[in-house]
């Protein structure tokens, strides 16, 4: 009887230590942050973790350039970040979808039963606003959004996430009467489009850097259609519970910063290079005693080279690699088998093929979207599924192709020799298709390096971070350096492939002379 007892004793102090384990591990679950996909969130998810970090037991975790506005809270309500910096207008209008008026009670009040709560005012102002080229301007007298309207001929290059907002395009078209139907942009790659008159009209961040840099005229809002955005703090309201310092010191930022500190910290970033950390670190050390005033050009020396073999190349491209072998590996386990399963029924063959290429016609931020809203979660997971969909086609093609190709007579060889179905398979059918199975493989593989870029976009990481943050400054350094490795990347796979098929061809070439 005292073994069983003995048992049961050791099972439960097993338990025992396994829950505090848990327990443990919940109380050092780290503090994460998001970020948009525009510097100035940028930079404020640097400056919010590096006012908490001294107040945690881990280092925060900052999930940069998750992407617009719905992807972003996604992830908060998703319990993917704990808070990021949001601003009130966003939160009335797009996230709650009430009145441009909404207090911050009110707001707090709809989105209490979600989880989720409005703090930390931190003291400026980034409305929405339209703007043109001064020079522009004076020549056509347009000073006002009413102005703008009586001149249809100008073109609009607006963000499309501006264009597709509730508060954004088509309610700001209605309240003016304007008549333009705009294009489309990136809201980094705007400025340089206006600045190269390739376009009249830019939606802009009333702190943006560039609109002085470049010598725009913001055009006044004379029907007041834009709300205030003053920014604040979208948080989990767990989030004091589980971690009260932090929340305490991220508190200390109310009121902090104005629209003359936002605006130079944006043009640190935008108009000399600096990293968004180092910038955070200058405005948090500025005010305390003995604190040294930030260098003019301590960005200028971060040249092309020091980007691309950055201190972050090692991580993007261990990212970068999994999302690859992973899709890819994944693919191979389901297209090799459904492809040898429906070889042999060309109806269903057909039918199978056609959904897999059909899947190749989505665009992959679409397809992206639709996965975080079904799996409510962004970053690595998404991303693989994403990869792994796009990678079925050509696998599972050069499968059916393979065996197709596999002569008649080979065929009938196994079978008059006694081989059953499945041992005809192995033996003789998938040996001859391996090579045309292989180049299914291969392409697969180049698809999914290149499209993994695309995954950084919902925060999976990877060499496409470099990219998603070089469009967000208009960095063309910084693009390159993400596209140059992911290239790179793609030319050793190719190589690597190249090895392996002139191996095999040696192996197949080796078997008349052994015989």
């Amino acid at each position: 009887m005292q073994l069983p007892r003995r048992r049961w004793l050791a099972a439960l102090a097993f338990l025992a230590v396994f829950c505090a384990a848990l327990a443990s591990s919940a109380q050092e679950q780290p503090l994460r942050i998001g970020s948009k996909r525009f510097t100035e969130s940028y930079i404020l998810a640097e400056v919010l973790a590096q006012t908490a970090a001294p107040r945690t037991p881990v280092a925060p975790v900052v999930r940069q350039g998750l992407g617009n506005t719905a992807i972003v809270y996604e992830a908060l309500r998703s319990g993917e970040i704990d808070l990021y910096a949001e601003y009130t207008g966003t939160i009335a209008l797009e996230i709650l979808k009430g009145r441009q008026s909404m207090t911050r009670e009110a707001m707090n009040a709809a989105l209490q039963p979600l989880g989720l709560g409005v703090a930390v005012p931190l003291g400026f102002n980034d409305g929405y606003a339209l703007a043109m080229r001064a020079a522009d301007a004076d020549r056509l007298g347009v000073r006002t959004l009413s102005d703008l309207a009586g001149h249809p001929a100008l073109r609009l290059g607006l963000s499309n996430e501006f264009i597709g907002r509730a508060d954004g395009w088509q309610g700001l078209a209605a309240r003016y009467g304007f008549g333009q139907t705009p294009t489309g942009l990136d809201h980094g790659l705007a400025y340089e489009a206006i600045a190269a008159k390739q376009i009249d009209v830019i939606d802009i961040y009333t702190t943006d850097a560039k609109i002085d840099h470049l010598g725009l005229r913001v055009l006044e809002d004379d029907r007041r259609y834009f709300p205030r955005y003053d920014a604040v703090l979208l948080y989990r309201l767990d989030l004091p519970t589980r971690l009260p310092e932090a929340w305490a010191a991220l508190q200390t930022l109310e009121g902090r910063i104005d629209e003359r500190a936002m605006i130079a910290m944006n043009a640190r970033a935008e108009l000399q290079g600096t990293a968004f950390d180092v910038i955070a670190r200058d405005f948090l050390a500025a005010g305390k005693p003995g604190a040294k005033a930030p260098a003019a050009t301590d960005g200028a020396a971060r040249g092309f080279m020091a980007k691309l073999f950055g201190p972050d190349l090692g991580r993007l491209a261990r990212q970068h690699l999994l999302l690859v072998a992973v899709s890819v590996g994944v693919a191979i386990l389901i297209a090799v088998p459904l492809g040898i399963a429906v070889f042999a029924h060309l109806r269903l063959r057909a039918l199978v093929l056609g959904l897999t290429g059909l899947l190749q016609t989505i665009p992959s931020l679409a397809l992206l979207a639709v996965l975080i809203s079904l799996l409510g979660a962004i970053g690595t997971l998404p991303a693989l599924i994403a990869l792994t969909l796009y990678s079925l086609l050509p696998i599972m093609r050069n499968t059916v192709t393979g065996l197709a190709e596999v002569p008649a007579g080979l065929r009938e060889a196994g079978t008059a020799l006694g081989l059953t179905g499945g041992q005809n398979l192995r033996v003789v059918l998938l040996p001859l298709a391996l090579p045309t199975l292989l180049a299914g493989v291969r392409t697969a593989t180049t698809i999914a390096i290149g499209t993994a870029t695309i995954a950084a976009f919902i925060g999976a990481g990877g060499f496409g971070e470099r990219i998603v943050t070089g469009l967000a400054l208009n960095d063309r350094e910084l693009l390159i350096a993400g596209a140059v490795p992911a290239a790179v990347l793609a030319l050793l796979s190719e190589a690597l492939f190249e090895a392996i098929e002139s191996f095999m061809r040696r192996q197949r070439g080796e078997v008349p002379a052994s015989i």
